[in-house]
């Protein structure tokens, strides 16, 4: 899932040209004459799992072309590049001749203004659906996240792909995904023949940087004191093989992706070496609320919430279809933490040269009000409250 660019990037006629082999104003022509396949349209496409997802299409003998599309040009030669903002009505133009829409231009930045990120993620939604319904796409995919369904102390472990979607946007990011979530339900009515498949990933490993992965940067593991935390991964690469086949048709609906099974907060403790550090709810998160508030952290303290309650998911949807995924939790914890080495972070935010005054400051306050609480239950204990 890309970022868009700080500054919106018009249609550039240039970088718009069909590749080398394309006929002229834009008809598509097949890599290979023989293959009979959907044409595919992936938005997001220069980065991230977009540029993963068009590789594979790209090579795949079941596609017959890939349309990318992006803010820039991506390093895949064999597709054909459409260089324009998603919010732009002018991609309904851009789509005429696909068969399926894979949608990943997503920003889910922990630094971006909360503001200025939904209005692109949901506005950018919005067009995609309307441009691709305007265009004859028959089916679009969207990319949201397990995080949908809430990590809420009464959750079955594991949850069922049809569970009600318990989440709140106190999270980042979250709010958008279930706004996204609800235009894809509304779209099929609004839009009769458009299909709309939701992927759900569980937590997401491999070049990405999130709330969930940075818990993995601390010196300590921080545990909720009376929380049951459960881990559940999902390599890129995996997302990516899920992706394909939704964009393939080998499975429709709304479908979770991840690693089989899930890891009990002990075991990520033993398997990473990092030891834990043991707060009460009401002091873990009245100071995650706190800093986030006086901006020394990006996560909100609704993120802790996904640290401290399970929400792992079934993936019985992809199973059926035949899908496996390759990677096992232990394996992805691994490569996070081979991925994170080096990096540090305090109270959610990342450890740099540039950070240091901040970092400090954020540090300063996470001691300074954890101290606060400390010395308070202490009073309370020594009068017997």
């Amino acid at each position: 899932m890309s970022s868009p660019d700080p500054q919106f990037r018009a249609m550039n006629d240039d970088e718009d040209r069909p590749e080398h082999g394309d006929s002229p104003q834009g008809v598509r022509q097949p890599r290979n004459p023989a293959v009979r396949g959907p044409v595919i349209a992936v938005t997001g496409a220069a980065s991230g799992v977009g540029a993963a997802l068009v590789s594979r299409l790209a090579a795949s003998d079941e596609v017959k072309q890939v349309v990318a599309i992006d803010e820039r040009r991506g390093d895949c030669a064999a597709a054909q590049w459409h260089i324009l903002d998603v919010r732009d009505p002018a991609i309904a133009e851009k789509l005429r001749g696909a068969d399926v829409v894979v949608h990943l231009a997503l920003d889910l930045d922990l630094e971006t203004d909360p503001a200025a990120r939904t209005a692109y993620n949901v506005r950018g939604t919005q067009t995609v659906l309307t441009a691709a319904a305007a265009a004859g796409v028959h089916r679009v995919v969207l990319c949201t996240s397990a995080m949908v369904y809430g990590a809420l102390p009464d959750n079955d472990i594991p949850l069922s792909e049809d569970s009600e979607l318990r989440a709140t946007a106190e999270a980042t990011g979250v709010g958008d995904l279930l706004e996204i979530e609800r235009l894809g339900r509304r779209a099929p009515r609004a839009h009769p023949g458009l299909n709309v498949t939701v992927i759900r990933p569980a937590v997401l490993v491999g070049g990405t940087d999130t709330a969930l992965t940075r818990y993995f940067e601390s010196p300590r593991l921080l545990v909720v004191a009376g929380s049951r935390p459960t881990w559940q991964f999902c390599h890129v690469e995996d997302l990516v093989s899920a992706l394909e086949y939704a964009a393939l048709e080998k499975v429709e609906g709304e479908l979770a992706v991840g690693c089989e099974g899930w890891l009990e907060q002990e075991e990520v403790e033993e398997l990473s070496g990092i030891r834990r550090m043991e707060l009460p709810s009401a002091v873990a998160l009245g100071a995650a609320a706190r800093l986030h508030r006086i901006g020394l952290t990006p996560s909100p303290a609704g993120d802790l919430a996904y640290t401290m309650h399970p929400w792992v998911v079934s993936v019985s949807g992809l199973h059926a279809a035949g899908w496996r995924p390759r990677w096992t939790n232990e394996e992805v914890l691994a490569e996070l933490l081979q991925e994170v080495s080096g990096r540090h972070t305090v109270a959610g935010r990342r450890l740099g040269r540039r950070d240091a005054a901040t970092a400090a400051g954020a540090a300063g306050a996470t001691v300074a009000l954890l101290g606060a609480a400390a010395a308070v239950r202490l009073a309370r204990k020594r009068r017997g409250i």
